[in-house]
């Protein structure tokens, strides 16, 4: 008797490794900094209680969500055919190739948080020519395409309660950056969308 196709098709081993390479891109990015004596991790820093709230709940969502994801691959915790959970990997490997080029091309101004003092500059060029938050972008694509390779409901409430804080962090950095940048920021702004793509004519 033949076996269904998903049966050949290792989605553990799949899943894995787009966590794996989405999470060594996230610690390698940050070790680096850390060597170059560069604080990257600004989460909850020095910034008033609206600010430390979305940070917070964003940095509990994300890392929150690591466990989930594990769990579910981990268990099998899956409810959607080979054809559903095949694009899942697909977004996914999206997703860290997004968040990889969002990282190179920040250089040494990429932050997790809302940064609390200066040494950081406005990324208009690479990647972001096409999206103003594709780090964001990465972070969603990667955590659909885990949900798609593993739906469960589990996952599902912490996918998006986390894609829910990314986007209200995104709202924040957009206030610190107009304060920050100024005319500079609003007319980048103006050219590129905050997720993906540029205005016509632009």
């Amino acid at each position: 008797m033949k076996l269904p196709i998903e049966e050949y098709i290792p989605y553990r081993l799949m899943a894995l490794f787009v966590l794996a390479v989405f999470y060594g891109i996230y610690l390698v990015k940050q070790w680096r900094q850390k060597r170059r004596g560069i604080r990257s991790m600004q989460i909850g820093r020095g910034k008033d209680a609206r600010m430390h709230t979305v940070e917070t709940l964003m940095g509990i969502a994300t890392v929150g969500i690591i466990p989930a994801q594990l769990l579910s691959v981990g268990f099998g915790w899956s409810h959607l055919p080979a054809s559903a959970r095949f694009t899942g990997f697909c977004v996914g490997i999206l997703g860290d190739l997004i968040f990889l080029l969002s990282v190179l091309c920040m250089k040494d101004s990429w932050r997790a948080g809302i940064p609390d003092g200066g040494g950081t500059k406005l990324v208009t060029d690479g990647i972001y020519r096409y999206s103003r938050n594709p780090a964001f972008l990465g972070f969603d694509l990667m955590y659909i395409g885990v949900f798609l390779m593993y739906c469960n409901l589990l996952t599902g409430m912490l996918t998006v309660f986390a894609i829910v804080m990314l986007h209200l962090q995104i709202r924040q950095e957009e206030r610190y950056l107009t304060a920050a940048f100024g005319a500079e920021y609003l007319d980048y702004r103006h050219q590129v969308l905050r997720y993906l793509g540029r205005r016509k004519g632009e």
